[in-house]
């Protein structure tokens, strides 16, 4: 999946799921902070009516630059799409006149204190990378699984979104015991998942 945002195109605004307290888990479409760009993103960039400028999967280089033609260097980690966009059309206005530059991002990584956090269970919390389409499933294969005394089913995901903080439920017991992929819900750049502690 490719994020993609033009200079025409108008930002989308971010909203909070208005049934998260419910058992349901959200749709992968759901809106949260906009996606900044992170060091070993790839990106595509257009500049209409020029394609000879146009470049395909450049790596963001640890130092968070790219370089695409005529523009050497341009710092791309930390900003939205929309926002590079904006500055290399500004960048490659000096040589083309009004440029209509896209930015797509083919492949995700995300800042730096992006990733996605588990906490609680009785365990030391952890810290997983996030990866383009990551989900409930891959957090919990990757920490090994639930905590000893962990109370999975009372699990929940604290998401970020511009008009607060959202609480998701979801059922890790289910999903890991039973095979419930309904609670296999897709994971976003900074979110918390939080797995109480059983009393028993």
């Amino acid at each position: 999946m490719s994020i993609l945002v033009g200079l025409s195109v108008a930002p989308l605004a971010a909203c909070s799921n208005s049934g998260s307290d419910s058992m349901s888990p959200p749709k992968a479409s759901a809106v949260s902070l906009p996606y900044r760009i992170g060091p070993a993103d790839t990106l595509s960039v257009f500049v209409y009516g020029a394609p000879d400028l146009s470049v395909h999967d450049i790596p963001v280089r640890p130092d968070g630059r790219i370089a695409i033609p005529l523009v050497p260097s341009i710092v791309a980690a930390g900003k939205t799409p929309q926002e590079l966009g904006k500055d290399i059309a500004h960048k490659l206005s000096k040589f083309v006149r009004d440029p209509n530059v896209t930015v797509i991002v083919d492949s995700f990584h995300g800042m730096m204190g992006s990733e996605i956090r588990v906490i609680g269970g009785g365990a030391k919390p952890v810290a997983v990378p996030y990866v383009d389409h990551i989900t409930v499933l891959d957090v919990m294969t990757e920490i090994g699984g639930l905590p000893q005394f962990a109370a999975g089913n009372d699990a929940y995901i604290i998401r970020r979104t511009a008009k607060g903080d959202t609480k998701i439920p979801v059922r890790l017991g289910a999903l890991l015991n039973h095979g419930d992929m309904s609670q296999d819900i897709p994971m976003l750049p900074g979110d918390v998942l939080v797995i109480p502690q059983t009393m028993f």
